[in-house]
């Protein structure tokens, strides 16, 4: 049987160095956990509970887990579990499920409406409850799964960040677990024996578009053994010289020339992905893993 507690020690290392490495935490913050009951969240409000104990920076956490009215939804087993483990928390209910049927025909993802109203209630609810982060249970795999959707799907250029202030400038939401993979989370999670709940909406809808890149990735990985550590480590290290983004070059300067040569234009050659999960990081809180 693989050893708990070394698990435990590698997921926290992971969600210390992310929290490091974007400051995404400093003294004094009130941070609101989602959880929605999948073993990510759960995974997320453990090993964070974990690091604020240890923690010389102070700051709090408030577990808030939406009910969005899922046939058959009962979230009796995880508001228990939050309870017996000590957590201060908040039932929030909201019958999402009613307005995204009704505006959805039938055969239609329910992602992108479900996902707005999902987001602008927790915002909401952050603000009642004193909380200046919004920490959301993403993960790595997560992060490449995005990139890859937005290139294929939308023709963009983007993924997850660890750190993202909302348009409004009323929140800050934070991805501490964005460094972990999902076998780990997925392996930890299932030792831990988390009351997982079932997802009645989104998860049960075939040929969802992120479950056709999940396949690719888990197909190509079998002739790429280092692909999800290359694409993770190319979100941190990215030439923007070399990139066909006409806003970005004028915001960078890169437009301009130097010596009579176009900036961006030495070098043809294709670089060694460095599978580091590193960002261009500043490394400066110390949470202790």
């Amino acid at each position: 049987m693989p050893n708990l507690a070394r698990m435990e020690r590698d997921l926290a290392r992971d969600l210390g160095r992310c929290i490091r490495d974007y400051e995404l935490i400093t003294a004094g913050d009130r941070v609101m956990v989602c959880v929605s009951g999948g073993k990510d969240s759960y995974v997320m409000l453990h090993v964070l509970e974990r690091a604020r104990r240890r923690s010389p920076v102070p700051f709090e956490i408030v577990a808030v887990h939406l009910d969005q009215g899922h046939p058959g939804y009962d979230g009796t087993s995880l508001e228990g579990w939050l309870e017996e483990q000590g957590y201060t928390y908040r039932i929030v209910r909201e019958d999402t499920y009613s307005i995204v049927t009704d505006h959805i025909p039938e055969g239609k993802t329910y992602c992108s409406m479900c996902s707005r109203l999902r987001r602008g209630i927790l915002y909401n609810v952050a603000e009642e409850l004193g909380c200046n982060r919004i920490a959301l249970g993403h993960h790595r795999d997560d992060a490449i799964e995005t990139l890859l959707l937005n290139m294929m799907f939308a023709g963009s250029l983007g993924a997850m960040p660890p750190k993202l202030v909302s348009k409004d400038g009323r929140n800050v939401v934070i991805r501490p677990l964005l460094y972990a993979s999902e076998s780990k989370i997925a392996e930890f999670a299932a030792l831990m024996e988390f009351p997982i709940l079932p997802c009645d909406l989104c998860g049960s809808q075939d040929g969802l578009q992120r479950q056709q890149v999940k396949k690719l990735i888990g197909d190509l990985e079998e002739r790429i053994p280092r692909l999800r550590g290359s694409l993770f480590g190319a979100l941190s290290h990215v030439r923007t010289s070399h990139l066909m983004d006409k806003d970005l070059w004028k915001s960078v300067g890169l437009h301009q020339e130097v010596a009579g040569e176009p900036i961006g234009s030495e070098g043809e050659g294709e670089a060694e992905p460095d599978a580091s999960p590193l960002m261009s990081p500043n490394k400066r809180l110390n949470v202790l893993t």
